[in-house]
């Protein structure tokens, strides 16, 4: 072997070998009894594990000017210690702009529990009960005395007239600790204990007020409101209100972590069960080995030798991926390595992306064989032809994921973080890894003769000549879907945009739906809608405009006492939430857009070029929402990701057509544009077909065995890349030509 190619065969066997240790063990290792004895070095997401995603606002209007700067700040420090307390294992907790913060809770599925616990304000106050009996009858009968409140007591219901003004509150409490009250049969309370400084102030508040009650208020709630029979010096008082041991429980922990700086709301929830998460392990994994496989089979039926060649590229292109995801931790310390379901569909459709460089490096040695190379030369020249051509269309593809990323949030992120290094790891398996060990074969005298299948011969059509017809059939199809999208107005929309709740349960046996809607019907839910999954009827999604999933999870648990129901998922987006992710949603699109037409106009040296190419992923894009409104499916933030991964991907076809026009007007200086165009376009035509035909074998893999929650996401891809070879040979190249200057003389 020779000494070049020595060290890079020594360099891919290091990497090979620096991924298995960066990536084992891929996941957490446990014992029999569940236990996690080794964790796994890539994590998985909440969408795969199960667990919250929360975004949190935090109300400052209230608070004086100068409590609004770090009102943010303090929120995080009391949210972070009441979720340590809680026992969440690695939890998430970041602040996001001026005034929200997100929250991640992964294995958290006591949905209601961990909200009171989060959202909570916990502002206790100790308030005097006024002993007037004018007043408290002037205030029953709703003229509420100046400086006073009405308020019920929850220990007896008792009605309380106290003074607006507390005389103290929950800043100099130091303990609180759950007991059992003895002389109520082990009723649990709340013992609370001051600070040395609280213990002087309420000493000082109980002798003065000997014989008067005392109402202890807790975020607006009266607990109770015992009387003070003597002055208490020791700092100390309990807490009683009818709680259960857990509820006493949680109140003891917020108390002690010390209350909110001001009222948080949600804005956005998603809340997975742990069945729903295994679920779609189980379902990505399969769409991802079935697509996988359907490659494989492809590349080596094909292309043979080198066809296997590249089966073996694409194979450590995965574990090139998955090395890589396990080295952010040791790039960005605090920054783990996250699996999410998208991601899972990342990788997947990287691999399918991958195949393209490989298809444009074997169909370049065809050429170079056909035109009368040595079998070295071609595959020299194959390579060093294919590699701009396979440069451009990564690059477009990776600037729409860095955008992705951007403006995408949890899952989505994911899918942009594994399709960015999934395609820098393609780019190097295909043009380093592939040509060494086909190098090495001709060094050893192994490699012979590169025999190749050959299914779609160059044709000889005037594409461009037909190019009006085509104009007319676009502009059809693209009026049909936005018709269909604005007609439908919000209803096109998921919650993600709209906002709204979902909650999604599974029963033991298909439900029958009307048995579900008359339940929503008891809840004055007549509005909400119901969706039974066809490969999955005990599955049912209910969408609801409010958050009554308590009330509906309790009412059909009830009416369906056989069925053993379990949540699968809630989501919550607020109205708020939802036009700042249609917001974002827009600007990610448009962004990318700009980033691909400023790289194919810089890298093309002409405007027209750029112009065209980004004509045809509008109309790619378009086609895509269409179809989806059309076909009854919500645009959500998986759509957008479907739009950005479109955009990315299908300017590829666009690029390999350009780069062969671009080699032709060098070798036909003297035929037109349009011959030119048209020749580049049949010989293209071939690779087109492959390239986009195998990461379609990818896409239907996913759409048919990834499950609900790709579906809309998949059929997007599937819809976009179809339209993608179609603009790419009817729309983006007869506009190369529509947008020629006609003074200015293209290619010198």
């Amino acid at each position: 072997m020779k000494r070049g190619l020595a060290w890079k065969a020594g360099l891919i066997f290091a990497l090979i070998a620096a991924s298995f240790w960066l990536i084992y063990p891929p996941f957490d290792i446990k014992d029999k009894d569940g236990k996690i004895i080794q964790e796994g070095k890539i994590k998985l997401g909440l969408d795969l594990k199960g667990g919250m995603h929360l975004l949190l606002k935090v109300d400052t209007s209230r608070l004086p000017e100068n409590a609004r700067e770090d009102a943010g700040d303090r929120a995080i420090e009391v949210i972070r210690n009441r979720i340590d307390q809680f026992g969440v294992r690695e939890p998430s907790i970041q602040r996001q702009g001026k005034d929200e913060i997100v929250v991640q809770l992964p294995g958290v599925t006591d949905r209601d529990r961990a909200l009171d616990i989060i959202g909570r304000t916990a502002l206790l106050e100790f308030k005097l009960v006024s002993d007037d009996p004018e007043k408290m009858k002037q205030a029953l009968s709703g003229n509420v005395p100046e400086g006073y409140e009405l308020k019920k007591s929850l220990e007896d219901d008792e009605q309380l007239l106290l003074e607006k003004q507390a005389v103290m509150t929950g800043e100099g409490l130091s303990n609180a600790l759950i007991h059992f009250d003895q002389s109520k049969f082990n009723e649990p309370t709340v013992n609370i204990e001051f600070n040395s400084e609280g213990t002087k102030k309420f000493a000082k508040i109980t002798s003065e007020n000997v014989g008067r009650r005392l109402a202890i208020v807790l975020d607006g709630k009266v607990q109770s409101a015992p009387v003070i029979r003597e002055a208490i010096p020791s700092g100390e008082a309990v807490i009683s209100g009818r709680f259960t041991i857990e509820q006493a429980r949680d109140l003891s922990l917020v108390l002690r972590t010390g209350a909110l700086p001001a009222p948080m709301y949600i804005e956005e929830e998603r809340t997975v069960g742990p069945l729903l998460g295994q679920d779609s392990i189980n379902k990505g994994i399969k769409a991802s080995l079935i697509g996988g496989a359907l490659i494989l089979i492809f590349m080596a039926c094909y292309y043979l030798l080198s066809g296997l060649v590249a089966d073996i590229a694409i194979g450590l292109n995965l574990l090139f991926t998955l090395g890589c995801m396990g080295f952010l931790p040791y790039i960005f310390p605090g920054v783990s390595a996250t699996l999410t379901l998208p991601g899972i569909a990342g990788i997947a459709l990287s691999l399918g992306m991958a195949v393209d460089a490989n298809v444009l490096i074997n169909e370049r040695i065809r050429e170079e064989l056909q035109a009368g190379k040595t079998l070295r030369q071609a595959i020299g020249l194959g390579y060093d032809k294919a590699f701009s051509a396979i440069f451009d269309s990564n690059v477009t593809t990776l600037i729409a994921a860095l955008f992705l990323f951007q403006f995408g949030t949890g899952p989505i992120r994911g899918f942009a973080v594994t399709l960015t290094i999934g395609l820098l790891a393609s780019m190097f398996t295909a043009i380093f890894v592939t040509r060494v060990i086909m190098e090495s074969l001709l060094d050893t005298g192994l490699l012979k003769s590169l025999p190749m299948l050959k299914l779609i011969r160059e044709t000889k059509i005037d594409f461009i000549g037909k190019r009006k017809i085509f104009y007319v059939v676009s502009i059809v199809v693209i009026g049909v879907g936005l018709f269909s999208l604005f007609s439908k107005k919000e209803k096109a929309y998921g919650i993600d945009f709209s906002g709204g709740q979902i909650q999604e349960y599974m029963f033991k046996t298909a439900p029958e739906i009307d048995n579900v809607r008359k339940v929503l019907k008891e809840l004055n839910l007549e509005d909400a809608s119901i969706q039974q999954f066809k490969d999955n009827p005990r599955a049912i999604l209910i969408k609801t405009s409010a958050d009554r999933s308590t009330d509906l999870t309790d009412k059909l648990k009830k009416a369906f006492p056989d069925q053993d129901i379990q949540i699968l998922k809630i989501e919550h987006v607020g109205p708020v939430a939802g036009k700042h992710l249609k917001t974002k949603a827009v600007y990610a699109i448009i962004l990318s857009l700009i980033g691909i037409l400023t790289y194919v106009a810089f890298r093309f040296k002409h405007f027209n070029f750029a112009a065209a190419g980004v004509i045809a992923l509008i109309h790619d894009v378009l086609v895509a929402l269409g179809f989806l409104a059309l076909t009854n499916r919500a645009i959500d933030l998986l759509s957008v990701t479907a739009f950005l991964a479109i955009a990315g991907y299908s300017i590829n076809d666009t690029i390999v057509i350009y780069d062969r026009v671009r080699e032709n007007m060098r070798l036909n200086r003297k035929s037109s544009l349009y011959e030119v165009i048209n020749l580049s376009v049949n010989q293209t035509l071939g690779r087109t077909l492959l390239t986009s035909g195998v990461t379609l074998l990818v896409v239907l893999a996913i759409f048919i065995y990834g499950g609900d929650i790709l579906s809309n996401f998949a059929f997007a891809l599937l819809v976009g890349f179809i339209s993608g070879v179609y603009s790419t040979v009817f729309i983006a190249s007869p506009l190369v030509l529509a947008f020629q200057p006609r003074k200015k003389p293209i290619g010198k």
